[in-house]
């Protein structure tokens, strides 16, 4: 079980902040990750889609026997999280999403006011507040949808004027002041994380900066050892990162949320039906 690989997935490459975190936290671990790149971003897809995409790539996850598998997706932890779950637990293998393990940390820090921030579609499905507040009703927790920065990030603009400029006009709405904390609530986000603790800095202002990458990465450190499912090989772990769509700007994109060179390898693990081209299967 300890040499067995961890299984990370995400609806595109943002997910790699995770992989990237989790190996900061658990440095002898064996990844393999998958990029659905093919039918990014699963918010604008049917809750029943994302499910259906969630599981296939899931049971190839679980045949390439993985020992834990990560939902590194926001989208598909709010509506797939419990139809993989239950797929993996009849292979004895955990699912981890990247809401339950914030939540948890948000609610036993016990801020009065949280702010969160992510896509349309995580801010719309309210999967963070409503699961904070059935936690601690009394907690204050503002959402705002912040959709061009996903994009800025992937088109490399961070660390700059422009950056700063985009990151200030969303910061300074009125819904996030006076918070204690605030959730990053995509995968992007960490790339700019210091940029959003410099502008609250530069305000004089104390707002612990809640990266979700780091929460989970920790969390599934914890639960390896909980589980006594560490890897124990002392051999060098060898990654393998997959998409299911290849593109060279995929490729040089992944460095900026992998911080090192990652050789992306495609797999068909969807094959693209003429009568339905959303349906996926297993080949």
């Amino acid at each position: 079980m300890g040499t067995r690989p961890i299984g990370i997935f995400d609806s595109g490459i943002g997910g790699l902040t995770v992989a990237n975190a989790v190996l900061k936290a658990s440095p002898g671990e064996k990844l393999i990750y998958f990029g659905d790149t093919a039918h990014l971003p699963y918010g604008e897809k049917s809750p029943e889609t994302i499910r259906r995409y969630s599981q296939t790539i899931a049971a190839f996850l679980l045949a390439n026997d993985c020992k834990l598998i990560i939902i590194a997706c926001n989208s598909a932890s709010s509506v797939a999280f419990e139809a993989v779950r239950d797929q993996a637990a009849e292979f004895g293998v955990p699912v981890v999403n990247v809401i339950d393990p914030v939540v948890e940390f948000v609610v036993k820090r016990g801020y009065h006011k949280v702010g969160v921030i992510g896509t349309r579609a995580t801010i719309g499905a309210q999967v963070f507040p409503q699961k904070i507040l059935a936690l601690d009703p009394k907690m204050d927790v503002a959402s705002l949808a912040t959709p061009l920065l996903a994009p800025m990030i992937e088109s490399g603009f961070v660390k700059g004027d422009i950056s700063r400029l985009v990151i200030e006009n969303y910061l300074e709405d009125p819904a996030l002041e006076q918070i204690e904390a605030l959730v990053l609530a995509c995968t992007h986000y960490p790339l700019i994380k210091d940029e959003i603790e410099n502008f609250y800095a530069a305000k004089g202002l104390q707002v612990e900066i809640l990266a979700t990458n780091e929460i989970v990465a920790r969390y599934v450190h914890q639960l390896l050892e909980e589980h006594g499912i560490q890897r124990s090989s002392e051999n060098k772990a060898i990654h393998h990162f997959y998409v299911s769509d290849y593109t060279e700007s995929f490729e040089q994109t992944t460095r900026l949320f992998y911080t090192k060179e990652v050789p992306l390898e495609q797999s068909f693990i969807f094959r693209e039906e003429a009568s339905d081209p959303e349906e996926p299967s297993p080949v």
